[in-house]
């Protein structure tokens, strides 16, 4: 596979490279606006993270906290539309040289139609996409798809994917595999930690692809945790949060997102 999936696979090694984990960013297209969305996206890849995805928002995000369906009902309401995703994709990407990559529900993109989907990602500089509700036995045609136009096309796994399940899931994906948990509720964060890196562990004797986990990190501390053990920490929730607190006022949360951006760059960096 060539094409923009390799700036993802760069961007991947380079931080193995500096032996520290990579930094990942969520932030949902058309929040606060479409503008606003791309100069907080391009923030954040200026600030530290390596990586950005851009989520298209869903009017039934079933696998999203109330903090990110609070912002697509934002972005919702506000009017975004597949074309604005795709120029949050290019614009930010343009801006950094940095990869960016779009997290989806299925749907959206079988509206849109998989191949002119692809086609227009790559043609953005899109490096790929993360579809977290795709079935990896209903993947194929869009897999095929997105390797005809060099995307990596993310799956993801779960502490409760049994092992023949995560070979499957990883035979099957590129780029990397999006490990996903939860983490920072009062009392279980210790328990829900060791089972991040349990499966972790279990996910790296199926493939070569670099694990990043998304666990609800959300300060330089909780980064530096799970840089021991995962290739990335992805961060959503707390970046969106602090454009939420900010209200209209863009230019302060700016401020936050790169403040918070540079932070977590810092815990992934520690030893």
């Amino acid at each position: 596979m060539s094409g923009n999936v390799e700036l993802l696979n760069a961007a991947l090694a380079q931080a193995r490279a500096e032996n520290r984990a990579a930094l990942v960013g969520y932030l949902p297209a058309g929040f606060p606006t479409v503008d606003g969305g791309i100069a907080a996206c391009t923030a954040l890849l200026e600030s530290g993270c390596d990586v950005v995805e851009v989520g298209l928002p869903h009017s039934d995000p079933v696998l999203d906290g109330p903090v990110i369906q609070t912002a697509d009902d934002i972005a919702l309401r506000g009017g975004v539309r597949i074309a604005d995703v795709l120029r949050t994709v290019r614009e930010a990407h343009a801006a950094t040289g940095k990869p960016v990559l779009v997290m989806t529900y299925w749907n959206p993109v079988d509206r849109y139609g998989a191949e002119r989907f692809a086609e227009e990602m790559a043609a953005a500089g899109g490096a790929g996409c993360i579809l977290p509700d795709l079935p990896v036995e209903e993947s194929e045609g869009w897999r095929k798809a997105a390797e005809r136009a060099g995307l990596a096309t993310v799956f993801v796994v779960a502490p409760s994917s049994q092992d023949a399940r995560l070979a499957r899931i990883t035979a099957a994906g590129s780029g990397f595999v999006y490990a996903a948990s939860l983490m920072g509720v009062t009392g279980t964060r210790e328990s829900v930690g060791r089972e991040a890196r349990d499966l972790v562990t279990r996910t790296r004797t199926t493939t070569q692809l670099p694990v990043c986990v998304g666990l609800g990190v959300s300060n330089p501390a909780q980064a530096a945790e799970v840089a021991q053990f995962a290739d990335g920490v992805i961060v959503g929730s707390a970046f969106v949060k602090r454009l939420l607190d900010a209200g209209d006022d863009l230019e302060t949360g700016l401020a936050q997102v790169r403040a918070l951006a540079g932070e977590l760059a810092a815990g992934v960096r520690r030893v």
